[in-house]
């Protein structure tokens, strides 16, 4: 897969992820496995820009006598969740299109 389509699709996996709960970086990754190969390396800046960018928001909290790092959807991330919903139709349209193209082959 194209390395910056794969970058917009994980994005937004990751807010899905967070979007149903609160979640730290080991199991944001184990679940976008499910889905989409996902590093460390990947996820951990990843998680920068999406706050950087408002989408999400990160607090600590204690478990098991250690602090742990969990990450939360802010109000603006469901907004861009919402908004690539909305914009899927034009997704789909530009894969019907490209697909049309391949068959005239």
């Amino acid at each position: 897969m194209d390395p910056q389509l794969k970058k917009g699709f994980l994005e937004y996996c990751v807010l899905a992820i967070l979007k149903k709960a609160d979640s730290y970086g080991y199991q944001i990754i184990q679940k976008v496995q499910d889905v989409i190969e996902i590093s460390e390396s990947t996820l951990y800046p990843m998680l920068k820009r999406l706050e950087k960018k408002e989408l999400i928001h990160s607090y600590t909290q204690e478990y098991n006598g250690r602090l742990r790092k969990y990450y939360r959807l802010t109000d603006q991330g469901n907004a861009a969740i919402s908004q690539f919903l909305m914009e899927w139709h034009l997704i789909e349209k530009i894969h019907d299109f490209i697909s049309e193209g391949q068959e005239d082959d």
